[in-house]
């Protein structure tokens, strides 16, 4: 079956989730030039900026983590619209705003954004069955992949034909334009997007969580891996740089490590969708770490290429698979805090990495690949162990056919 067979059996509300997501990546360049904007035209002094961006950060995770209990207790799509909405609007007043207020309304529009994460993983996932919803997940992330690949480029040409502080204009207007989509392609009423899901009578999440051990291994899992995936953003530039690789060749590893991800990403989900998901998992998590012990013997171009490639592997194999895992397991009046569980974990290497990473960097560089290798290959083992543990739902369900349900919207 080839792509657009793929993309058929998706449901077509994820496939205008997809686009959706699309549209809004294209404009959210900010967080990449935020740390150039604070220390240029803010004026503000590194550790200044830095602690800004961190506060920022701390706002996105917090927001991820826990966006899914508004969903479920006030519906998905209303947390997606409102999140959008108090998002759009303080990132296009930001740069009116004096310094001061910088520290209150940016983790505000982080905490927003991370909502509207946490809120469009839990409407694929009430939007497809389950056994089916792998390669809806990957669509999402093949048109956030997409976005990556337009967004940053064209943030370039807006500070360098406007002003850094247009960037944030036009990520607020975005944000908003996406809101507004959101509303007119989602189903305003009687469906799974606007129910509110939450139970009184149904058990409490960390039951739900401890009748199910394998996801909360998964999670823990993501947690570790994801503090290491992320140093490929923090300290592999540094290393490669103090290696005699330039900025290109750093730029060169990551444009084809996206360019990969967004060809191979579905079709490898669609071909894997009958294997067990928790295998797939914790090879692909296997991978990454066996990316970073490529590097312990040496930074020559072959190690950083041969690096970059087993961890391109490892992600096209554990990020969908585990983000659908989560979404199988969960209850369905709990579907929006499992994903928002599994939604913080999976970004919590943006505020921890850098500083962890760094850290360790600079008092033992010899210490943090394999450090890097250890802790991922660890929590890969910890994934396929998991696969042992009983619960009240089976690991892999019988894949249904996506496309032929009956659509929500």
């Amino acid at each position: 079956m080839g792509f657009f067979g793929v993309v058929r059996d998706v449901p077509r509300t994820v496939r205008l989730l997809a686009f959706g997501s699309f549209l809004n990546g294209v404009v959210s360049f900010t967080f990449v030039y935020l740390f150039l904007y604070l220390t240029g035209p803010r004026g503000l002094g590194v550790p200044q900026a830095g602690l800004v961006a961190g506060i920022g950060g701390v706002g996105l995770v917090a927001g991820n983590f826990t966006g899914g209990w508004f969903g479920d207790h006030y519906g998905h799509r209303r947390m997606l619209l409102t999140g959008a909405l108090v998002s759009g609007t303080a990132l296009a007043a930001l740069p009116l705003l004096p310094v001061a207020a910088m520290y209150g309304v940016l983790p505000l529009a982080q905490y927003a954004a991370g909502v509207v994460r946490a809120a469009n993983s839990a409407l694929v996932a009430v939007s497809v069955p389950e056994g089916g919803r792998r390669q809806s997940f990957a669509l999402v992330r093949a048109g956030g992949n997409a976005a990556f690949a337009v967004g940053p480029p064209l943030g370039a040409l807006i500070a360098a034909r406007f002003s850094y502080d247009w960037l944030f204009v036009a990520d607020g207007l975005g944000t908003l334009l996406f809101a507004g989509y959101a509303a007119a392609v989602l189903p305003a009423h009687g469906t799974a997007h606007t129910r509110p899901a939450h139970d009184p009578g149904a058990p409490g999440l960390w039951r739900e969580l401890r009748a199910r051990p394998a996801v909360p291994v998964l999670l823990a899992a993501i947690l570790c891996v994801d503090l290491v995936y992320r140093q490929q953003y923090s300290t592999l530039p540094v290393f490669l740089s103090e290696h005699g690789h330039g900025a290109q060749f750093y730029g060169w590893l990551l444009s084809v490590n996206g360019g990969v991800i967004l060809l191979l990403e579905l079709p490898a989900a669609h071909v894997l969708r009958r294997r067990a998901p928790l295998g797939i998992v914790g090879a692909g998590l296997l991978l990454v770490g066996l990316g970073y012990a490529v590097l312990i013997p040496g930074a020559g171009t072959l190690f950083a290429i041969t690096m970059m490639a087993s961890l391109t592997a490892g992600e096209i194999l554990y990020k969908t698979t585990a983000t659908a895992y989560v979404a199988d397991q969960a209850p369905a009046h709990a579907q929006g805090r499992f994903q928002s569980l599994y939604a913080g974990a999976s970004i919590s290497g943006q505020v921890l990495a850098p500083p962890l990473g760094g850290a360790l960097y600079a008092h033992a560089p010899g210490l943090l690949w394999p450090a890097c290798a250890v802790l991922a290959c660890g929590a890969g083992v910890a994934v396929l162990a998991a696969r042992r543990l009983r619960g009240p739902v089976r690991e892999s369900a019988p894949v249904r056919a996506p496309g032929r349900q009956a659509q929500p919207g």
